[in-house]
């Protein structure tokens, strides 16, 4: 044990000198928000809430490894909350109801207990088909442990090991930091993308269109769009718009991962604009 230490240690202080790590653990911090992100946007939403398009054994397994990373309840109550926001949005049935402030929608439905509508009106959905998944029964078993060690234990322990970051600052960048902001990208989607930006598909619901939020969620800000048409995997209009949760898809696609992709036909999406929307786009 103690001469496997010392090896690597040596290997460490080989590889210090003139190693920019400070660089290497921002890049760790960030490829890890990536993951977060995409285990949130193109797992548990799209994916599993949604059933905006299918994905393979290999694909699923990853999204919900990634899921776990993002520690923001499991796929079967993150997908069961967010189909109930959406049959019920911005009443009282709805978990995150915007109609009752910021502060509410972002994060202060967390702290107290769910209206009864939501409990009561929640209970008329199905949500078998969550758990008819083997993935989602697994991490959902698992739920516990898997966010341990995804959220926080690797984070910490793979700059420490790689390239001799210490604990102290892999711990606090990678994991902690990059949590915090993860969790507050995700509330700015039910807080700000409710209450900021325009409606060029339907002026008469509350999401809207909001760029910041777009940046930060990886496309999940195009919001009155996504609530008009919540069956399209894009969650927006495709094209030249920002959004790598469509992209990160679109190339699972390619390597034959993903299938049966949803998307509203642009006849039906001008349509929409022409009877509903607020004639900003």
């Amino acid at each position: 044990m103690r001469i496997s230490f010392k090896m690597k240690k040596a290997k460490i202080k080989k590889l210090a000198p003139g190693t920019p790590r400070v660089l290497f653990s921002f890049l760790s911090a960030y490829f890890c928000f990536l993951m977060t992100a995409l285990g949130v946007t193109a797992g548990a939403h799209r994916l599993w809430s949604h059933r905006s398009y299918k994905a393979k054994l290999p694909l699923r397994i990853f999204l919900a490894v990634a899921n776990s990373m993002a520690f923001q309840n499991d796929i079967y109550e993150w997908s069961r909350d967010h189909r109930v926001h959406h049959k019920y949005s911005e009443t009282d049935a709805d978990p995150h109801n915007a109609r009752r402030g910021f502060f509410f929608s972002h994060i202060g439905w967390l702290f107290v207990r769910k209206h009864k509508d939501v409990i009561e009106k929640g209970r008329k959905l199905d949500f078998t088909d969550l758990l008819d998944d083997p993935v989602v029964r697994f991490q959902r078993k698992y739920y516990k442990s898997s966010v341990v060690l995804m959220c926080f234990v690797i984070p910490t322990v793979v700059p420490w090991y790689l390239w001799g970051e210490s604990l102290w600052n892999a711990y606090f960048l990678a994991s902690i930091l990059r949590y915090t902001i993860s969790l507050n990208v995700t509330w700015l989607v039910n807080s700000a993308a409710h209450m900021y930006g325009n409606r060029p598909y339907d002026k008469n619901i509350n999401p809207r269109q909001n760029t910041f939020v777009t940046l930060g969620a990886i496309g999940e800000g195009f919001h009155n769009y996504h609530h008009t048409f919540p069956f399209d995997y894009s969650a927006s209009e495709l094209g030249l718009k920002f959004n790598p949760t469509t992209w990160f898809i679109d190339f699972m696609f390619w390597l034959g991962l993903v299938t049966e992709r949803k998307q509203a036909p642009k006849e039906m999406i001008q349509a929409r604009k022409e009877r509903t929307g607020d004639g900003s786009a």
